[in-house]
């Protein structure tokens, strides 16, 4: 994806950005705003430099005033009351990716999987990874199959063997226990997915 992204909402996400955060909520009445954090410590989000929205064009300064259910609450420059802090519910958050630090050896942002093509161990194509998602039990990678149709694969070693950032593929051995799900219009992938 050298050039973007395109988002839900349409518009372009620039290529060198990592999705870091969300705004959830406002929090009072002064302007703070409750926001849950994707990066493994949370408050590191802030600790990268400027945010931005997708665009790379609209940078947020944030500081963390505390911490509740989960979420950190957070001051940002020229929200002052709680409408403008309604305004921000859903705006989600990036940073540059040469911000960030460099990945250990088989660790990955959820960005350098997002796009991937999966091709199975003999080689064969599979699908696309459109997102990655943790719902507790540890990272899922969805799969828009080559051959219609949705899945889900967990990503383990044992499920996902190899992956290469260079060449732009996973390989992928799923499950048997793993079906596909029938998506209305599974059938033509779309390259851009979300970053989780």
């Amino acid at each position: 994806m050298p050039d973007g992204s395109i988002m839900k909402d349409g518009t372009k996400q620039a290529s060198d950005l990592v999705l870091v955060g969300v705004v959830t909520a406002p929090h009072g009445v002064r302007g703070l705003v409750k926001v849950k954090s994707f990066t493994e410590e949370p408050s590191d989000m802030v600790a990268y430099g400027l945010l931005s929205d997708q665009t790379g064009r609209k940078t947020f300064q944030m500081d963390i005033v505390g911490e509740a259910k989960g979420q950190l609450i957070v001051r940002m420059d020229g929200i002052a009351d709680r409408n403008a802090a309604e305004d921000l519910k859903g705006q989600k958050l990036f940073i540059h990716r040469s911000a960030l630090p460099e990945t250990e050896e088989d660790e990955f942002y959820h960005a350098d999987l997002i796009g991937l093509r999966t091709v199975l161990a003999d080689g064969s194509p599979h699908g696309l990874i459109k997102a990655v998602y943790d719902f507790g039990a540890g990272d899922l990678l969805e799969v828009a199959l080559d051959d219609a149709g949705m899945t889900y694969l967990p990503f383990t070693r044992e499920v996902v063997p190899t992956i290469d950032l260079v060449a732009g593929t996973a390989t992928v051995i799923p499950p048997t226990e793993v079906d596909a799900v029938e998506v209305e219009g599974a059938d033509e992938p779309d390259a851009q997915g979300e970053d989780a």
